[in-house]
């Protein structure tokens, strides 16, 4: 195993440390984090979760991962220790994304199944949580066949996220991919007004022309462009759209199940998307990647332990990732989060752009740049709209 995969074994370690003690880890209240969950802006209104806040006790909404111990009331941390403790989270959180997108990547250029490796991965999280709800370190959740029924639309659309993103990294350059996941609010808003009759001030409108300029001059400028990448990358902004119009649509109002607080939202869906893209992975790659692995193995490449956990770590930090990313966005305020996100996905294209030697053109820096800070605007634009009602 290299120093790094070492580094990052000790990292998920203590991300897993922080997010079962419930004397430090902090959980966001669901009206806070759920929108995380279903990819709807924190800012933004109607969260289809806002009307079950109202069926929670107070009390349950500062549960901890640690199984609900309520938090001690009046308990006050220094803003020293607050302030070091959300730098961790955020820490971690850009650490798990950089470790994510570079195995991933890696993974994929040595084994070009990225409908495996994303079911590799979406079924390593499983690994995470299902001990937790075991041993009753985190409450499980407790859901009907209607409820499973519910959220099953929305588990369909994160699987179509996720799935998109992966192939869209190994077709093209993992700098590229986060450029044209940068348009998401382009999507996001033409599908609320379709299908939700959600309709925006000219402010916020106005804020997607930097992104879509910014994304065509990227593209048209990108040297490891690939039409492949482009679409796959776009089914993934598609797919994160309409998880959060399903969401809306089908869960406004309702009360699903119990124990179902946001981090335990995600585990269900994780859950769901593995049963999901399981027979489908089947379908498009049959069992080739059991093959490509021996060869691998055969060819002097990688270990068979190597390469398990390498495939593993990528998974890891996947999940890893959103775990942490709700206690770090849900310390802060909205400006925050949505400066938080777009320094992130600068870090992640830097990172990788480092990490794999990917040249970039002049002109899709250029675009990229405008792009990515026409998100940040978009963001900001979104929590202003949110103040004024």
């Amino acid at each position: 195993m290299t120093n790094f995969s070492k580094k990052t074994v000790a990292l998920v370690a203590l991300a897993a440390a922080a997010t079962t003690s419930s004397a430090f880890a902090y959980v966001p209240t669901v009206s806070k984090s759920v929108n995380q969950v279903v990819g709807i802006n924190s800012n933004r209104l109607s969260s289809p979760f806002l009307a079950n806040v109202n069926n929670v006790k107070s009390s349950s909404l500062a549960l901890s991962t640690s199984g609900g111990s309520a938090a001690a009331a009046g308990e006050k941390k220094s803003a020293l220790v607050d302030t070091l403790e959300t730098g961790m989270y955020f820490a971690l959180w850009y650490l798990f994304n950089i470790g994510y997108n570079i195995y991933n990547k890696q993974a994929l250029n040595v084994l070009d199944y990225p409908w495996t490796i994303a079911t590799i991965q979406m079924a390593t999280g499983i690994a995470y949580f299902l001990p937790l709800w075991l041993t009753g370190l985190r409450k499980a959740p407790k859901l009907s066949a209607a409820d499973l029924k519910t959220l099953f639309p929305i588990a369909l659309c994160h699987t179509g996220v996720h799935v998109g993103a992966v192939i869209a990294l190994g077709a093209g350059a993992v700098s590229f991919a986060h450029i044209v996941k940068a348009s998401e609010p382009v999507v996001t808003c033409m599908m609320n007004a379709a299908f939700l009759g959600q309709f925006l001030s000219p402010l916020v409108y106005a804020t997607l022309i930097p992104i879509i300029g910014g994304v065509a001059i990227a593209s048209m400028k990108e040297l490891s462009f690939t039409w492949l990448a482009l679409g796959s990358a776009m089914l993934s902004n598609v797919s994160s759209a309409a998880r959060g119009v399903f969401a809306k649509k089908t869960m406004s109002g309702k009360k699903i199940g119990e124990n179902l607080d946001a981090q335990n939202l995600y585990a269900v869906l994780t859950a769901m998307s593995t049963a999901i893209l399981i027979p489908i992975m089947f379908a498009v790659e049959g069992t080739g990647f059991i093959g490509a692995f021996k060869k691998l193995v055969a060819a002097g490449d990688f270990t068979n332990k190597s390469l398990a956990t390498f495939l593993a770590l990528g998974g890891a930090c996947y999940y890893a990732y959103n775990e942490v990313a709700f206690l770090a966005l849900g310390k802060v305020n909205p400006v925050t989060h949505a400066v938080g996100n777009t320094v992130k996905r600068v870090v992640i294209i830097v990172a990788s752009v480092i990490a794999f030697k990917t040249p970039m053109s002049r002109g899709s820096i250029v675009g990229s740049s405008i792009a990515i800070f026409g998100t940040l605007l978009y963001s900001l634009a979104m929590n202003s709209e949110g103040k004024k009602k």
